[in-house]
């Protein structure tokens, strides 16, 4: 997609690009502390989901030993040493995955369940800084259905993607260093395109046309991604910095399109 390329992509080092991304994260934080009826509007869907996911992953974590046992039975009949060390391998990658795809299905979970409110803010957002050009009106259903559909076929993907990482989560030392940030990152690309979808529907762009626009300049889009990835690792993290991650992901849309950023008044 030219166009896409020539408007999106600044002329910058990869890394100030990277940071470019992790400092409009840290805009949105911004404007959701300094906006209470922003932060009461953000937080109820994401406080549901997050309660949901905790019980889940804690299950996941009190199970481990038997899923490890589960997916290794090739050690047996290692000795104790041996079959007690790959088994711990086998339980950091089973939760090293849940992790990725918890953080992305957690998104597209509270982007359904809060869809209203993460519109709104969305709007709030591109309202600060100039408005939304070529606004499409679209119908709630419609809108709660694309964004469902387009967030089901991410988190597919996500899987896909994961299940390699899982089987490289055997390789000793790779799989404990190499791995996780390779899965920061991919989890990070997923995670921006998901939550910049409410910005790019209301310009009546769907998924193929937010994730040109957002790969021509990757690197703002990974800072951006990753930086909510690991926000969202942290506990309570998820649930407290969803709706600013929904405010900077529209500022990464609109920075994507070549709108403003900065309005007259200041941030």
């Amino acid at each position: 997609m030219d166009t896409a390329s020539s408007i999106a992509a600044p002329v910058t080092s990869a890394v100030r690009r990277f940071f470019a991304g992790v400092g409009l994260l840290l805009r949105g934080i911004g404007l959701y502390v300094r906006s209470p009826g922003m932060m009461l509007l953000g937080v109820v869907p994401a406080l549901i989901s997050g309660v949901l996911f905790v019980g889940a992953f804690a299950t996941l974590v009190y199970f481990v030993d038997d899923l490890a046992a589960l997916v290794t039975p090739f050690a047996d009949d290692w000795s104790t040493t041996a079959r007690s060390l790959v088994r711990v391998v086998a339980g950091l990658a089973l939760l090293g995955l849940a992790a990725l795809l918890g953080v992305l299905t957690f998104t597209a979970v509270t982007l359904a369940i809060g869809d209203p409110f993460y519109e709104k803010i969305s709007e709030l957002v591109d309202g600060r800084y100039g408005g939304t050009p070529g606004e499409v009106d679209v119908p709630f259903w419609a809108s709660l259905r694309r964004s469902v559909v387009d967030s089901l076929r991410l988190v597919a993907i996500s899987v896909l993607v994961g299940i390699p990482l899982f089987a490289a989560g055997f390789i000793p030392v790779v799989g404990q260093t190499v791995v996780p940030v390779i899965g920061a990152a991919i989890g990070g690309w997923f995670l921006a395109l998901e939550l910049a979808g409410a910005p790019f529907y209301r310009r009546g762009m769907r998924l193929p046309e937010r994730r040109a626009l957002l790969k021509a300049d990757r690197p703002t889009t990974l800072g951006f991604g990753v930086a909510v990835f690991v926000c969202f690792l942290i506990p309570l993290g998820a649930v407290l910095v969803m709706p600013a991650a929904v405010a900077g992901a529209t500022l990464l849309a609109r920075r994507s399109l070549g709108q403003p950023i900065e309005s007259a008044q200041g941030r």
